[in-house]
């Protein structure tokens, strides 16, 4: 068994490929190989080079391997299915071109869902209609990335879209054959979401097939449910704090891992703003890095 650790673009606030605000991608290999890290996302298609030989020489030349990628797109609006299918195909493509094993699938933000982010009792539902072809989307991205390219695909739940609260996760997992899709678990978000990453994590383990770190600032976090506070936003008053500083408890987190024999890569993402002046990117890189391994990961 052995558990390694990766990182991701947004922990250098990377979120969608053309954002002006985004730091140069080899600042982004280089800076994650001094930080510690061995391995790393490939972030939204298109930030990366699509030309697999230049990025082979960059990841070779930092020692960092591809570990997996997000399709972050609009799964829930049926005119935006293109988009999906586009960003889902790079990515396989991408990921498969250099021996990647993780394509995550997340529902991006709806102006529905949005101002309700971690309150599951206020949030807007679809009904039986929309709910159906809104999985079978899932479902059908799912199946080209296991079937045509050879990857384990995960779901994520994230603060903000469809699919955000813990009964909405098992509901589709339950939709879903296990074949087709795992469960890309993230511990910020399940914890933004108002439920209990550890709790989750013990009873769904054996469908985990890949994690994502975050960790939350409760304070923060009580602050931007409370307003209704836009996920960037939040992301800018540092909900998803540096590892070992908020309300996740990493240690049973990781007993979990190891009672289960996980085996393959975590990756930390500490999304965040990187224009702002209190941003340090490189230097949460390295702290999250030395927390987790001071609690032996």
């Amino acid at each position: 068994m052995s558990i390694k650790i990766g990182n991701a673009p947004c922990s250098w606030g990377v979120e969608f490929a053309n954002d002006p605000r985004n730091p140069p991608w080899r600042q982004v290999l280089r800076e994650n190989a001094e930080a510690g890290y061995t391995g790393i996302e490939l972030g939204p298609v298109g930030y990366m080079p699509e030309d697999p030989v230049e990025l082979s020489e960059a990841l070779d030349e930092h020692g960092q391997e591809l570990i997996g990628g997000v399709v972050f797109r609009a799964f829930h609006h049926p005119a935006q299915w293109d988009d999906v299918l586009d960003g889902s195909v790079r990515t396989c493509k991408a990921l498969s071109a250099h021996g990647a094993e993780h394509l995550v699938l997340i529902d991006s933000i709806s102006p529905r869902r949005a101002p309700t982010a971690g309150r599951f009792e206020a949030a807007e539902q679809m009904d039986a209609a929309e709910w159906a072809a809104y999985r079978d989307r899932i479902e059908t991205i799912a199946k080209i990335g296991t079937q045509d390219y050879g990857l384990t695909v995960g779901i994520h739940a994230h603060a903000g879209g469809f699919l955000d609260f813990e009964p909405e996760l098992d509901r589709l997992l339950d939709e879903v054959d296990e074949s087709l899709l795992k469960i890309s678990f993230d511990t910020g978000h399940h914890s933004y979401a108002g439920f209990d990453p550890v709790g989750f994590m013990k009873r769904s383990v054996d469908r985990i097939n890949y994690m994502h770190f975050k960790d939350i600032d409760p304070a923060v976090k009580a602050n931007v449910i409370a307003k209704g506070t836009g996920f960037y936003e939040a992301c800018g008053q540092g909900i998803f704090c540096n590892l070992g500083l908020g309300d996740v408890d990493f240690p049973q987190v990781r007993q979990i891992l190891l009672d289960a024999g996980f085996d393959g890569w975590c990756t930390v993402e500490q999304d965040c703003d990187p224009t702002l002046a209190h941003t340090d990117p490189l230097g949460d890189a390295k702290a999250n890095r030395a927390y987790l391994a001071s609690i032996g990961f």
